[in-house]
């Protein structure tokens, strides 16, 4: 049947239409039964829900939804709509919740109808719940990997030289990629990094690569950009690479859950979609981060060994310090000056953002044949102003301006410095309190906002000391950012004297 479409002024979690009540009927349907909606540009399945009064026969009412099928039709446009069945695949996930392994055709076909748009919100979401508590074993997870790739468009290259690194995240400042890539790329190797912008961060490395050039590349462009110059730094979200993939992590990160075997599919879909053959993953290790215990983080360097195995990709993991920020800058203007400086020169810049850098660029020569010792060859592109060069190179061919020195990038003019109340040493980074004291700022919507570390963990300062910068755009997210560090102090300066008992006065 045709309808006309409605605007209905609802926002709501699954994708849902309404309908008249009359329609519903002809259509031999009853309110929470599902229905394909055709337009000109896209189809999409949605719930349907009675409307009693507010539609007439022949009209479609459409609500606004946040979930993954959010169809944009104009109102007064002609739709169809046709019923559909319950896809098979609901089943597999009910059986997945009782704990019962899944054969590869019953994960392949959730995996592809979720691309399909043919399960609504809440049914994903079952499937992501029953991950995290069922888990999947490592043959469910391959099946999951392979059919994730599958779901959308692939990059080839002709040479094997192919090669990529990835965080799993959790650490501010981890700007490390805007210095691995052109130190890559100069080695003669490619590395066409996707990458993805800050949900719940200061800055995503797609957010801090965009105060500097476009990112919003497609499959052609990047695959165009790495085999002209060797690498590319651009937003994973601008193409269709394992799109099923983006349309899970939507429901993880509104329940705050990362189910591992996710995470691994996650991370590996992505890789062999644009024909990665050795990958370096960082996994930052340390109070506050995803991994706050050494053990897991073994545990999960083995489980992506172990999965690289299987998909034929060359996996070296990389247990990284994640206690406090990489380097001193937190926002994306801040985070990029700071990566330009280090390629500028390595002597000036934090040590832990060189170190850490040298150190993933060293295991990809290492791993993937170019040289034995790595470290030595990523110093040797850092001194010889090989990568700073490839660097520029990069950001005018995706669409940048010419940039000569660091300082030619723009930060927040409006600024609060934060002073030590005594003598005394850091005795604790909190690195959450600092993402939302950035976050408070105004980043990363405001590239200019953000966070100077002037001193880190274990510190000895002097009263009067300025121990971190707070920079923003607006006066109002200064004050903002000013009042949250009063409630939430995100660097703790101790004495060596911490308490005194009894705190009466003894006579």
């Amino acid at each position: 049947m045709k309808f006309i479409v409605r605007d209905i002024p609802l926002k709501l979690m699954s994708a849902s239409v309404m309908l008249n009540p009359d329609d519903v009927s002809e259509l031999g349907l009853v309110s929470g039964d599902r229905v394909k909606v055709v337009d000109h540009k896209k189809s999409c399945i949605k719930d349907v829900h009675i409307a009693t009064e507010m539609l007439k026969r022949g009209e479609l009412g459409f609500c606004k939804t946040s979930g993954p099928c959010d169809m944009h039709v104009a109102e007064g446009e002609t739709v169809e709509v046709f019923p559909v069945s319950r896809p098979n695949s609901v089943d597999f996930i009910k059986k997945k919740m009782t704990g019962k392994k899944l054969e590869r055709d019953e994960v392949t076909a959730i995996i592809r109808d979720i691309g399909d748009n043919m399960l609504n919100e809440v049914e994903i979401t079952a499937f992501v719940m029953a991950n995290y508590f069922q888990d999947l074993d490592f043959d469910e997870t391959e099946w999951m990997t392979r059919a994730m790739i599958e779901s959308g468009e692939k990059i080839s290259f002709d040479r094997d030289t192919v090669v990529d690194k990835h965080s799993i995240g959790g650490v501010p400042g981890n700007k490390i990629t805007l210095l691995v890539v052109p130190i890559i790329a100069a080695s003669g190797l490619l590395i066409p990094k996707t990458s993805s912008r800050a949900i719940t961060s200061a800055s995503g490395t797609a957010d801090t690569m965009e105060v500097l050039t476009n990112v919003t590349l497609d499959i052609k462009e990047i695959q165009e950009i790495t085999n002209r110059l060797g690498g590319v730094i651009a937003w994973g979200g601008s193409t269709n690479i394992a799109p099923v993939d983006d349309i899970i992590i939507q429901v993880e990160r509104r329940l705050s859950i990362d189910p591992k075997p996710q995470l691994l599919a996650s991370i590996m879909a992505k890789k062999g979609a644009i024909g990665a053959k050795h990958v370096v993953i960082d996994i930052p290790v340390g109070e506050g981060t995803k991994v706050p215990e050494i053990e897991y983080g073994r545990e999960l360097a083995n489980d992506f060994t172990r999965m690289g195995q299987r998909l034929g990709l060359n996996i070296a993991c990389v247990l990284t310090y994640g206690g406090q920020p990489v380097g001193r800058a937190i926002g994306p203007a801040l985070e990029a000056r700071e990566a330009f400086m280090a390629l500028e020169s390595i002597s000036s810049s934090p040590k832990s953002l060189t170190e850490k850098a040298v150190g993933i660029a060293a295991r990809l020569l290492e791993i993937s044949g170019k040289t034995r010792n790595g470290t030595d060859h990523a110093l040797k592109m850092l001194d010889s102003g090989k990568a700073l060069e490839k660097f520029r190179e990069i950001i005018e061919a995706q669409g940048g301006p010419s940039i000569q020195k660091s300082s030619e990038i723009p930060i927040g003019d409006k600024t609060f410095d934060v002073i030590a109340p005594i003598d005394g040493s850091i005795a604790r980074v909190e690195n959450s309190r600092l993402v939302r004291v950035a976050r408070a700022a105004g980043a990363p919507r405001d590239r200019g906002a953000g966070i100077f570390l002037h001193k880190k963990g274990g510190h000895h300062v002097k009263a009067g000391d300025v121990l971190f910068t707070v920079y923003a755009e607006k006066e109002w997210k200064l004050s903002q950012a000013i009042g949250m560090i009063e409630r939430e102090p995100p660097l703790v300066v101790s004495g060596m004297i911490l308490e005194s008992f009894p705190t009466e006065r003894i006579l």
